[in-house]
């Protein structure tokens, strides 16, 4: 189904096209014209407005002294624009392959310019591979027009963003699978890269997110997991708590 609304920017590069649409309420990154990217809502800009991006954002309770993040797979920039609003003492990096999708986030979505946010562009495994930034988190959400890049479940890429990691750190990943047999072989690898230190929930659409944690799960009580996503779910004005149950 092709995207309701008005082109209102487009370009193209080495790897096809780009698209700006506005809707009454909304405005849309999309590569092809059918799928979002991103989505922005025009009265509240630094909101998180897809299903995935909501249920990503769960891994912030899994780290309470937040510093230092990375999103590998900018787009428009939402969860780069959550990130810096509410957490003021934030550094981030953010890595995108696509110079000009950086360049429309900051022209029509808002991304805002801080020397709080650095923006890499590069393939994302060259970029974790090499980086010797530590992160507290990291959100792993690499998409093209034909869907999911296949880099995001190779044994390399996971062990560098492992890597990567601060010592309690958690990497947060954004997976759909086509074929049965290709989940499988994943959570094998996902259990053998990361010691089986996992939490996983599949969300409507049919997107598995992924909480993997470079050494052991965080002792968290029911009790005090369900205060944290009330509290997350207050600080950036989301509506997380309906993922809970699917951690408990």
């Amino acid at each position: 189904m092709d995207i309701q609304g008005t082109c209102i920017a487009s370009t193209t590069d080495e790897h096809g096209p780009i698209y700006v649409y506005q809707t009454k309420n909304s405005r849309v990154l999309s590569f092809d014209g059918k799928i979002y990217q991103s989505c922005m809502k025009l009265n509240n800009i630094n909101g998180l407005n897809l299903g995935y991006t909501q249920a990503m954002i769960m891994g912030l309770i899994f780290t309470p002294h937040l510093k230092t993040a990375t999103i590998m797979g900018l787009g428009a920039g939402s969860l780069a624009k959550t990130l810096l609003k509410h957490f003021t003492d934030l550094t981030l990096h953010a890595i995108e392959y696509r110079a000009a999708v950086a360049t429309f986030a900051k022209q029509y979505f808002e991304l805002p310019e801080t020397h709080r946010l650095t923006i890499h562009i590069d393939d994302a495994v060259n970029y974790i591979k090499s980086t010797k930034t530590k992160s507290d988190i990291i959100f792993s959400d690499l998409y093209s027009a034909e869907g999911m890049e296949t880099k995001q479940i190779q044994a390399a890429y996971l062990q560098h963003c492992k890597a990567a990691l601060n010592e309690q750190g958690v990497l947060v990943l954004n997976i759909c699978h086509t074929e049965s047999q290709l989940k499988q072989e994943f959570d094998v690898l996902l259990a053998r890269v990361f010691n089986n230190q996992l939490h996983r929930f599949t969300i409507e659409g049919g997107n598995t997110i992924v909480f993997a944690f470079k050494n052991t799960i965080p002792n968290i009580t029911q009790e005090a997991l369900l205060t944290r996503v009330t509290s997350l779910q207050e600080k950036i004005n989301v509506p997380v708590g309906r993922y809970a149950k699917l951690l408990i």
